[in-house]
């Protein structure tokens, strides 16, 4: 259906509901919801996960299951050049023509929507041959020449390797390689930074930021971070529970926010300019509750901090690390000679004191979770010396080891592969205790497990449910709860909330300062992310390609950052700092 051409808005969606049972009309994801995207723009669209934001998005290129997805009611028109589409009237083969031609996406997660069979070239040649009458030969070469529009390093290079064989931020170029094939009019980014360093995500949407403007394209970017948006965006549309809370200008919003939910997705960030002695969360907002959030905006006064330091740093250390180092071959001859490795780990050293938080920064590849895994002989150190309470952990027995492993424990990046899906969180909190064999019977690990599952604040009809019936925030409280299930003194955490939503980050750091004092514990907090980092960690250490470059008080390193990398790190932080 085309209709008088929309000069100012190329996108507009009316009063749309949508749901996944038709049966049951009261139940929607997406409840009449109205929105514009204007030419040349940038429309930020924020909410957590659940929100309804990429059901929203998804419906725009009509890639929704349909059925069970439908659409009670409402409208999607598209304003393109050739007229006004109503694209919930398309069938499936003018849909085809939509997509890519006139509305281009990029996914989350790029290795999930990249061929993981076909060269990353030969993928970017595929979307223009799908949209455009060219030769192989013209397809190859402008291939090339978005490859460098994105600013692939070495595209002739790139251009003949597989998805794996290049790292997050190159997938992501490649995915907005391909969404540029066909000089789209709107491009829909759907959460493209969330799972990249602070540093890769920065060039992403400055990379953005410019096609947009020597495209004439309209953006809409989807996430939950509004940090994130407040870089990027002209106008934002903040959503929650399938409705649109709050909407307008960006300066505006982040200025005078009026809805609850929006005051609390800007002030549940850690804020890197002052340290508060708890994250105010979302909830929180919600209820209203005015004097609780006060106690949340307390800052932690540097005398408090100081005379904690003070405690701590009187002890002997707990952990002591001497020159560690960890390398991986690369090559061997077909004698078993070395003859290419990877430095993961340079001559590493430094102490941890117990009841601290020492804070390890770092892009991917720094070496960061290579050092955690090292710590607790996961990896085998290639030299070096790693001292626990005095006794040796490189020279242990398989038996002390064991022991060893009791008292430091890890919490890993991924909840969901860390946890069995065959066996209830029940049973996975359980199950370090039947191997160390730390209670006498059944019934007191038991307990103990419903203990830790009331501490990490899971409900008790939790326990027989199995990992996919949760989402990420609770997952990971189950990973916590197992971590506490040996009683142990020292905890790793690796990158343990770099997945979440930034209002369930909030719930997590709070958690993870609870169980500090409750248990008496000491944390290794590894993240890319800066602002977690520095409101987490007592003292930090900055890695790049293996070697530690910066290491000292939290805040001294914030304030006055010694290197030009660290100075990147902290440049790199989203904006509402």
């Amino acid at each position: 259906m085309l209709t008088k051409l929309n000069k100012d808005v190329v996108l507009r969606i009316e009063n749309l509901s949508i749901g996944f049972n038709p049966k049951q009309a009261a139940l929607l994801a997406v409840k009449n919801i109205s929105f514009e995207l204007k030419r040349n723009t940038i429309l930020g669209v924020v909410g957590e996960s659940g929100s309804g934001k990429s059901v929203s998005s998804l419906s725009i290129l009509r890639l929704l299951q349909e059925p069970p997805a439908h659409y009670p009611q409402g409208k999607i028109w598209l304003h393109t050049k050739e007229g006004e589409i109503d694209i919930l009237q398309l069938d499936k083969s003018k849909m085809e023509n939509i997509r890519g031609r006139f509305v281009s996406m990029i996914f989350q997660e790029p290795m999930t929507s990249l061929n993981p069979t076909m060269k990353c070239g030969e993928q970017i040649i595929e979307a223009i041959l799908a949209h455009q009458k060219v030769t192989p030969k013209e397809a190859k070469k402008r291939a090339l020449e978005l490859m460098h529009e994105v600013m692939l390093p070495r595209p002739n290079e790139i251009f003949n390797v597989y998805p794996h064989e290049i790292s997050g931020g190159q997938k992501q170029r490649i995915m907005i390689a391909m969404a540029l094939s066909s000089n789209p009019e709107v491009l829909i980014a759907d959460e493209p930074t969330t799972a990249l360093d602070v540093t890769v995500q920065k060039t992403i949407l400055e990379l953005l930021i410019a096609l947009k403007d020597k495209y004439g394209m309209s953006i809409l970017f989807i996430t939950h971070d509004l940090g994130v948006i407040a870089d990027i965006a002209d106008d934002v549309l903040v959503m929650y529970k399938g409705e649109v809370v709050e909407q307008g200008n960006a300066k505006n919003i982040f200025k005078n926010p009026q809805h609850p939910y929006t005051k609390g997705l800007l002030h549940c960030r850690p804020n890197i300019e002052k340290r508060t002695y708890r994250l105010p969360t979302i909830h929180e907002f919600l209820l209203g509750e005015k004097e609780l959030l006060k106690d949340r905006f307390k800052e932690v006064s540097l005398n408090d901090r100081t005379l904690n330091h003070a405690q701590i740093y009187a002890q002997e250390p707990l952990l002591v690390v001497e020159s560690l180092e960890k390398s991986f071959v690369l090559k061997r001859t077909v004698f078993g000679k070395t003859t290419a490795k990877h430095q993961a780990v340079n001559k590493v050293s430094f102490e941890i004191y117990k009841g601290e938080t020492m804070g390890l920064v770092g892009e991917s590849g720094c070496g960061k979770t290579t050092l955690g895994r090292t710590l607790m002989r996961l990896l085998e150190p290639s030299s070096g010396k790693i001292h626990y309470q005095g006794m040796d952990v490189t020279k242990m027995s398989k038996k002390d080891l064991q022991k060893f492993r009791q008292k430091v424990q890890i919490i890993f990046q991924d909840p969901y592969s860390s946890l069995n899906p065959r066996i209830s969180v029940g049973e996975a909190i359980m199950e370090p205790m039947f191997v160390h064999k730390t209670f006498g019977t059944y019934k007191e690990c038991e307990e103990y497990a419903h203990y830790l599952m009331d501490k990490v604040a899971l409900s008790k009809d939790s326990f027989n449910r199995y990992p996919h019936e949760f989402s990420g925030g609770q997952r990971q409280r189950v990973c916590i709860a197992r971590s506490l299930s040996l009683k142990p003194e020292l905890i790793i955490c690796d990158e343990s909330v770099s997945a979440l939503d930034v209002s369930v980050q909030a719930q997590v750091l709070n958690l993870l300062n609870d169980l500090k004092e409750d248990f008496g514990l000491t944390y290794v907090f590894i993240s890319h992310d800066l602002s977690v980092v520095k409101y987490m960690s007592d003292r930090m250490m900055v890695m790049k390609d293996g070697n530690m470059v910066e290491f000292g008080d939290s805040d001294a390193i914030y304030a006055h950052p010694q290197t030009t990398y660290t100075q990147g790190l902290i440049a790199s932080i989203p904006g509402l700092q």
